[in-house]
């Protein structure tokens, strides 16, 4: 039969043994893995990566040598298909005899420009030269009955100085009303023929089926 001291003894030894046990409990279950901060890190690098991929702004230019004798100039693709389709354009700019000829020039501008009419419109400022360099780029031309198309800068400006285009793809009777289409083309896109991702713009901006 065990004496007080006996029993003391088993008592201490059974409350030691137990809390090295519990401490052994806690330390295996602690993650040691270094995967299990992996979500997390992939959260916090999405945005950035989303932000990345964000597609730059493409600048569109159009200009219609209208019957009337007038030139119509414009950077918004909404503005240029209302004239297209009801012969008018909302907001105006003119400048009387500021064409090549003589013409008066009607400037297309969004009711954004009519906050700063103080200042040149982006539209202005194509068609008098201060812009350099645009990077991605999307222009029509719509002159004598046809619609000129152009995806590069530097063609679209050789065609306003020359009015001609060196290297062209024609389709006839494709246009939103029939017209004939002539898509500019360069010493790297000629050997290419078929500018199928110029034709898909087109017709992607006119709706054509």
């Amino acid at each position: 039969m065990l004496n007080t001291l006996q029993r003391k003894s088993v008592v201490a030894l059974s409350v030691l043994f137990a809390l090295g046990a519990l401490g052994g409990c806690a330390t295996h279950q602690t993650p040691t893995n270094s995967k299990a901060a992996t979500p997390a890190a992939k959260t916090e690098s999405a945005p950035a990566a989303a932000k990345a991929e964000a597609p730059a702004r493409k600048q569109t230019y159009f200009m219609v040598y209208h019957e009337n004798g007038r030139i119509y100039a414009m950077t918004e693709p909404q503005i240029y298909l209302g004239l297209m389709e009801h012969d008018e354009v909302p907001l105006t700019r003119a400048r009387v005899g500021g064409g090549p000829e003589g013409e008066t020039v009607v400037f297309g501008i969004t009711s954004k420009d009519g906050d700063h009419l103080d200042k040149p419109t982006a539209a202005e400022d194509i068609y008098d030269g201060r812009t350099k360099d645009v990077g991605a780029f999307y222009g029509e031309v719509v002159r004598n009955g046809r619609y000129h198309v152009f995806g590069e800068w530097k063609d679209f400006q050789d065609y306003l100085d020359h009015k001609e285009i060196t290297f062209t793809y024609t389709e006839i009777g494709t246009g939103p009303k029939g017209e004939t289409v002539i898509y500019a083309l360069n010493n790297k896109t000629k050997d290419s023929g078929h500018p199928a991702a110029l034709i898909e713009q087109f017709n992607r901006l006119h709706k054509a089926k």
